[in-house]
């Protein structure tokens, strides 16, 4: 599988797994008084971010990204729905832009 296609996938993931933690997982913790859903929901996401911020650093180089971009999708890692902007609006490869009419 091409990285870039793996990351726009890993971005979708990992946006999805933070707000299950967030919405679902967290309030039935402390308002149902069930903590076994974060023991399940939340090294799942945490294994998704890490995985989201390595590739973050690989598709860098292919997706042409500087230095300020390529922070700002870090920090969308710790953003609840970023990483569903990041993956649609900047994972259009050098090429590709080129390509679209101004």
């Amino acid at each position: 599988m091409d990285i870039v296609r793996s990351f726009r996938l890993v971005s979708v993931v990992e946006a999805i797994s933070f707000l299950l933690l967030l919405l679902v997982a967290m309030p039935l913790k402390y308002v149902a008084d069930v903590p076994q859903v974060v023991s399940i929901v939340g090294p799942i996401h945490g294994v998704l971010w890490m995985a989201y911020v390595a590739l973050v650093f690989l598709v860098r180089g292919p997706l042409a990204w500087d230095g300020t971009r390529t922070l700002l999708a870090l920090v969308a890692s710790v953003l609840p729905v970023a990483p569903f902007y990041v993956e649609r609006k900047w994972t259009e490869r050098p090429a590709e832009r080129a390509q679209q009419p101004a």
